[in-house]
């Protein structure tokens, strides 16, 4: 999938990917809306080191950075299969994932986030995250609910020529 004339002045859209099928479903959405847009996508994941009680250390080898860049190549791979497109940034980042998103989309055209994440409270409507970024963003929130497929208009209206990006440089992130 290529993008129409895609450029910081066409907006950049978030999405916060985190491995969960909702969050791969939110990245589907934003991928057709940031290329029926022409708007560059930031595709962002974060990690935190858990506080410990009881036991003390980290478990070796474990190296949460890269596991969450593995996640998001994947989770994009598996979107668009013919190729990783020039506007589509990934992002991973350290922290709270509301808290990152919501900072993340401060001059952003809309945060595209899924319902559910990996959390552990299964049947409850929102999530914590999507809770949390649909009260405190700056910009339009999607919060995209189970399976809810694109819409085939906007999946077809997403099919654009071809474009580059330059990619964002954040506090605390790095690109993958």
């Amino acid at each position: 999938m290529t993008v129409a004339s895609t450029t910081e002045s066409n907006g950049r859209i978030i999405v916060g990917v985190d491995g969960s099928e909702s969050s791969k479903q939110a990245l589907r959405w934003a991928i057709s809306l940031s290329a029926g847009l022409g708007a560059a996508l930031d595709v962002i994941g974060t990690w935190y080191e858990p506080t410990m009680t009881g036991w003390e250390g980290v478990i070796p080898d474990w190296n949460p950075q890269a596991d969450m860049e593995k996640i998001l190549a994947d989770a994009v791979d598996g979107a668009v299969p013919a190729g990783r497109p020039s506007w589509i940034n990934l992002i991973v980042c350290e922290g709270d994932p509301a808290t990152v998103l919501i900072g993340h989309a401060l001059h952003a055209t809309m945060l595209v986030v899924g319902s559910r994440g990996h959390g552990g409270f299964t049947g409850l409507l929102l999530g914590s995250v999507s809770t949390k970024c649909a009260e405190h963003a700056s910009c339009p929130v999607l919060v995209v609910h189970g399976d809810t497929a694109v819409p085939s208009r906007l999946a077809e209206t997403s099919k654009p020529k071809a474009a580059s990006s330059a990619p964002t440089a954040t506090e605390r992130s790095s690109k993958v």
